[in-house]
């Protein structure tokens, strides 16, 4: 899959080890390391086995959660031009193939 961030230092979280063990503590950089090659090797976001996938209330389900530990989650959304659509209007994640981190929430 294709992965986008919302923002350079959150880029710089995810893709830096050191910097996210100063953010975000030793315990979660290693399963977000993990969670971010998962979303990376996946072909759709319905691939990803670990985490918990949900998606966030209110959001008709454009925004995504998994779980990544230590009461943390990583909040990510569909990131094409034309959202896939299922005939309910919300977001056909099957066939979402292009994600933007949003943020890592806790």
């Amino acid at each position: 899959m294709e992965l986008a961030f919302a923002t350079k230092a959150l880029r710089t979280v995810c893709e830096d080890e050191e910097c996210a063990m100063r953010e975000v503590g030793p315990a979660v950089s290693e399963v977000l390391k993990h969670r971010v090659a998962d979303l990376r090797a996946a072909t759709s976001v319905t691939d990803i086995l670990t985490g918990n996938l949900r998606f966030v209330p209110g959001t008709n389900q454009e925004e995504a959660v998994l779980d990544l530990c230590e009461e943390h989650t990583l909040v990510f959304a569909a990131n094409h031009p034309i959202l896939p659509r299922e005939e309910s209007g919300n977001v056909d994640w099957k066939r979402v193939t292009r994600i933007k981190l949003l943020r890592i929430h806790r």
